[in-house]
């Protein structure tokens, strides 16, 4: 039983090490560029295109879907994920959830001190405090929905359900993204480097979760042996 966890453990974490590596590749692209103030005209490009069209009723609409991607949001449906989870002993799912999500905002708040990039100077229509990269919205939401979405995807009986379920969550976090610059509060970089952290992250908890579920069934085949 020893060889073959330890068999599972190395080709859990090469694959996870592979899928980390091209998103970490991208985030430090998009860091270089930041630095270099090569990322101007692209995002002018899409703040100009995503605030073309302003209005009183798209606005309303952009912090409702914004609010969804808020610390207290995700907080508060987190901490609901993980009651269910443990009240139905799923205890798994709900370490998955609170840990990938609480650590993956540890991380944001390191990330944004490291960068100390200010927010956007583009008359927002909201005030928003600290630094703008990465995207806390689009970090969180990301590793949250994200989660959910790998679990539809995993727990989910039906070809449509997995499709439906997975589509929505996708949507959710895709426009969280587009509120965030729609509300002037963050660069569309911003937006890409919190979504390419929060999929980095997100992959790392993915893996170990699959490590530990086939653990737990080696361990359970041999019991039974």
């Amino acid at each position: 039983m020893a060889n073959r966890l330890i068999k599972l453990a190395f080709s859990y974490i090469g694959l996870a090490a592979i899928v980390l590596l091209g998103f970490l590749l991208a985030f430090i692209g998009i860091t270089e560029e930041m630095r270099e103030h090569e990322l101007e005209q692209f995002d002018s490009i899409i703040i100009g295109f995503v605030q073309g069209s302003v209005s009183p009723y798209l606005t309303k609409l952009m912090l409702l879907i914004t609010m969804a991607g808020s610390v207290a949001w995700i907080t508060v449906a987190v901490i609901i994920v993980i009651a269910v989870s443990f009240l139905k002993r799923k205890w798994r799912v709900g370490l998955f959830i609170g840990l990938s999500s609480g650590v993956g905002s540890i991380f944001n708040i390191f990330l944004k001190e490291l960068f100390k990039r200010q927010r956007p100077d583009i008359e927002p229509l909201i005030v928003e405090q600290g630094f703008s990269f990465p995207s806390g919205h689009s970090m969180g939401s990301m590793i949250f929905y994200g989660a959910a979405a790998f679990l539809v995807f995993h727990y989910a009986k039906k070809a449509s359900t997995k499709t439906f379920g997975c589509g929505i969550l996708l949507l959710i976090i895709f426009m969280i993204g587009i509120s965030r610059i729609y509300l002037g509060v963050h660069y569309p970089s911003d937006i890409i480097g919190g979504f390419t952290a929060g999929g980095a992250w997100l992959t790392v908890c993915i893996i170990l979760f699959f490590y530990f579920e086939k653990r737990r069934k080696v361990k359970e085949g041999e019991g039974k042996q």
